[in-house]
């Protein structure tokens, strides 16, 4: 039986002050994630606040992930799946940072689709990890807290390039066309 104490209501295992200290600084990165790429999400793309709030998403993001090896060395097996979707969720967000270095041809896309996923793959651990304390997520099925985050993200990051970008990389207007329809021929 393992030991728990309760932090803002949620249960919280008792592993000794490395895990303690760990989980801090895990959870801080975790929070520091989630409003700093929701920034830059709905940021206006381009210099300015998009890249600077996503190089900070992407430092938390590292945070994280290195947070996630000692709190799952401390809690091995037990927090193993936490590891992989901290290792996932670096790892896509490093995919969508060399995207936007490099700029070969279709950037946009693999950008977007690395960070979204990133972000989907940070907001799964959260869900699979406290998903059953809850509100709501305590009545979804355990199998909702690994496919949701990642579904929800799929159909907002293909709404968003969709908007923006063609999916074969030319730009697409905003809003609708100017002035009326051509008549036919």
């Amino acid at each position: 039986m393992e030991v728990v104490m309760r932090v803002f209501g949620l249960e919280v295992p008792d592993a000794g002050p490395v895990f303690v200290v760990a989980l801090a600084v895990h959870v801080g990165a975790g929070l520091t994630c989630v409003v700093c790429g929701t920034v830059a999400c709905v940021a206006r793309k381009g210099a300015g606040r998009h890249p600077r709030w996503g190089r900070v998403y992407l430092w938390g993001l590292g945070t994280v992930a290195l947070t996630a090896v000692v709190l799952a060395a401390v809690r091995w097996p037990a927090d193993n799946h936490l590891l992989a979707t901290a290792v996932v969720a670096a790892g896509l967000g490093a995919v969508g940072w060399a995207a936007r270095r490099r700029h070969r041809p279709g950037w946009p896309l693999r950008h977007a689709a690395g960070m979204a996923g990133s972000f989907a793959a940070l907001l799964t651990g959260f869900y699979v990890d406290n998903g059953r304390q809850l509100p709501v997520w305590d009545r979804l099925p355990p199998l909702a807290s690994w496919l949701l985050p990642g579904a929800v993200a799929a159909v907002l990051t293909w709404r968003a390039l969709r908007r923006f970008t063609a999916l074969s990389g030319s730009p697409r207007p905003a809003g609708p066309p100017a002035g009326p329809p051509a008549p036919p021929r």
